[in-house]
């Protein structure tokens, strides 16, 4: 069986917003904060910007978070990924397959594919085993706001199917604010993936610490 050979520590997964955090600057200072306190990831998500804004923003973020081991994933933009060496590229049901992003980015690179129900997934973990995927985002958990085509939120005994004997690394996504954090790791998820709770926050360092220790509680303790 084949299996990945990206591991990546889904545990506070930041997908940043620019029209929450206030513009480029603000976001990439967002990034820089939240990778400072412990955000483990980071991805670019902007649907409504033209491709030089695109490549302006991921070489900033390289940049910015290149002193802290914190991977850029780009959301969709596969063309920016190659352009700007980025760490990974996640795509969504309806974006280039996961298979050509695979194909075209690398054996080394991240992959990550959102699903968003129980069929999904099973075809998720059989791209895990084939070496194609290295994680899937599973959501939306809660009703969300800051992505206006979302799936409809998927139901919790659902949720439950879907992470029981899983074999491929997962995080929760959708709607996810401080205090939901421990109800979803003990679901089985290796993280929460957020936009609201750190983008846009007044205290972006003291926002990703409090969600971290709420991550680290959930585990048991452990970092």
């Amino acid at each position: 069986m084949t299996t990945t050979a990206n591991p990546i520590d889904l545990s506070l997964y930041l997908v940043l917003d620019p029209d929450l955090c206030g513009g480029l600057d603000e976001m990439v200072s967002t990034a820089k904060i939240a990778a400072q306190n412990g955000a483990t990831v980071v991805q670019l998500r902007a649907p409504q910007w033209k491709k030089r804004q695109w490549l302006l923003a991921a070489q900033d973020l390289k940049a910015a978070l290149a002193p802290y081991n914190v991977p850029l994933i780009i959301n969709d933009q596969l063309d920016i990924a190659l352009a700007m060496d980025a760490d990974g590229v996640h795509v969504g049901q309806q974006d280039l397959p996961a298979s050509e992003v695979r194909r075209l980015l690398g054996p080394n690179k991240i992959v990550g594919l959102s699903t968003n129900g129980l069929a999904q997934f099973h075809e998720a973990e059989a791209m895990y085993q084939a070496g194609i995927i290295d994680y899937v985002g599973v959501g939306p958990v809660y009703p969300t706001g800051t992505k206006k085509d979302a799936s409809p939120v998927i139901a919790v005994d659902e949720i439950a199917a879907m992470l029981q004997n899983r074999i491929l690394p997962a995080v929760a996504i959708g709607g996810i604010q401080a205090g939901k954090v421990a109800h979803l790791m003990a679901q089985g998820f290796d993280g929460v993936a957020v936009v609201s709770a750190i983008c846009g926050q007044a205290d972006v360092a003291g926002a990703t610490q409090g969600l971290l220790a709420e991550i680290h509680a959930a585990k048991g303790g452990t970092k």
